[in-house]
């Protein structure tokens, strides 16, 4: 049989036109598979964190000696039901409705403290109380300061639920002035923690190696404690209790696994108050929560410096979803304290917007912290206002002296998707890597970004894969 070579030109054509179709059509769902596959892991990961139980008791402080005046100490009737609720195998410690004082409460493990809805645990503003000094950490540096107010070490199987009210009492005239702010409170000749004795000291330590144990400060000190703190422990959970009027960082889990933080309500407006900060942490998930701050909203950790060298324990594994995020620093932050690294950190389903939120995404850090961020997903996220940015990346961060050194950071796997950002502020995007380390694979996917004054400043980066991306009316 004859055939012409037009026929046979035109059937190869055919050939290749449908083989081109073909493969278009099977590469679009592989495309939304793997956004999928992405969340999958994302889902994989809250399934396999473990959510502490607890035996059918309780103990009521009440039958310990808790007065709810909100004037009489309670502490030693929170110390003894925590301590009997642990002794007899775990349960849950109750704290009926009332206003309860108290100085530091320390949980044990298999122990669940509830705060009954209207109940109000107010912090002692006496100092002597947060003593004596125990292993913590300050700034990504550990060292024996004064209790946080609500603490645990090396503990397994720990909560604290329900609808009340942990109120630290800090304020301009208790724990506040030390940052040295004068709009907190600090007043020109008073002590304060960029004192010679003080971070300049820790920092020293810090370099230096010191021993944890003769880190010694506390009593003549001005470092502030953590509100909430579980060091070195595993299967914590925080549901439904407010905190406010903080300290210093609000809920800060550091060396944990598996960590759950449900449904809690942060508005806390002074220095430094972070409202979570996982450090060393793995296998974390904060769902349902609301975020009004004086600080970042949620600030991923893993050490400063050459202490996170030392520990070289990774943050990874990190789910942020149906969350709030309104005044703060930023939404979801990596950073300063990243030397250990920040990797696997997945944000969905959430909504950011006030006037004083200045940035939606943010990593941080610099070449005296080194370290690395990669693999974050962050998908479906309403933006309504933000001051600086919608993503900043700064490798360059600076606010104390100078911050330049031989630890070259990596930043890398950046993805953003299904975002829409009402006032993007001063920029859309806002990149500032280093020339011998360029931030690698920033992707952005069906971003939306209206009222941007600069749409992009990128600095020694990999250009960004744009898709079905508008910022300003720009389609990139």
């Amino acid at each position: 049989m004859k055939f012409s070579i037009r026929f046979i030109v035109s059937t190869s054509l055919i050939m290749l036109l449908l083989g081109l179709v073909s493969n278009a059509c099977k590469e679009a769902p592989k495309e939304q598979n793997q956004a999928a596959d992405l969340f999958a892991a994302a889902d994989k990961i809250i399934e396999d964190i473990v959510v502490p139980q607890f035996p059918d008791r309780s103990f009521s402080i009440m039958d310990f000696g808790a007065v709810a005046d909100g004037v009489s100490n309670s502490t030693e009737a929170f110390k003894l039901a925590i301590d009997t609720c642990h002794k007899e195998g775990g349960g849950t410690v109750i704290v009926p409705i009332g206003s309860y004082l108290t100085g530091p409460i320390h949980l044990k493990s298999n122990v669940n403290l509830h705060l009954e809805e209207g109940a109000e645990v107010f912090f002692t503003k006496e100092l002597s109380a947060y003593l004596p000094v125990v292993h913590t950490s300050y700034e990504g540096v550990e060292l024996m300061n004064y209790s946080p107010l609500i603490y645990a070490y090396k503990q397994k199987n720990i909560a604290v639920t329900g609808k009340g009210v942990f109120n630290g009492q800090a304020s301009n005239t208790n724990w506040w002035p030390w940052c040295g702010a004068e709009r907190y409170g600090h007043i020109d000749g008073e002590p304060q923690q960029k004192d010679g004795h003080n971070l300049p000291r820790l920092r020293k330590m810090n370099e230096e190696a010191t021993p944890v144990a003769e880190r010694l400060f506390g009593e003549g000190y001005q470092l502030r404690p953590s509100f909430f703190q579980p060091f070195e422990c595993e299967n914590i959970l925080v549901k439904g209790v407010t905190f406010t009027n903080a300290p210093f960082w609000v809920m800060h889990p550091i060396k944990c696994n598996n960590v759950t933080v449900d449904g809690v309500t942060v508005k806390s407006h002074g220095p430094n108050n972070d409202g979570c900060d996982p450090e060393y942490s793995k296998n974390v998930h904060i769902t349902n929560c609301v975020f009004d701050t004086g600080d970042d909203c949620i600030a991923i950790k893993s050490g400063r410096n050459d202490e996170g060298r030392r520990v070289n324990i990774s943050s990874e594994n990190i789910v942020v979803e149906n969350c709030i995020m309104k005044d703060g620093h930023g939404g979801v932050v990596m950073g300063s304290e990243i030397s250990a690294g920040v990797r696997n950190v997945y944000v969905r389903n959430c909504n950011m917007d006030s006037p004083n939120l200045d940035r939606a995404i943010r990593i941080k850090t610099n070449t005296l912290r080194g370290g690395f961020v990669e693999n974050v997903f962050v998908k479906n996220i309403q933006v309504g206002q933000v001051k600086e940015a919608v993503l900043k990346i700064n490798t360059y961060y600076a606010i104390y002296d100078n911050q330049e050194g031989n630890f070259i950071p990596t930043i890398k796997n950046i993805h953003l998707e299904d975002i829409e950002v009402e006032n993007g502020g001063e920029y859309g995007i806002l990149i500032k890597g280093r020339a011998e380390s360029p931030v690698e694979n920033v992707t952005l996917t069906n971003v939306n970004i209206k009222g941007a004054k600069t749409p992009l400043s990128v600095e020694n980066s990999q250009p960004i894969i744009f898709k079905n991306t508008t910022i300003n009316g720009v389609e990139y």
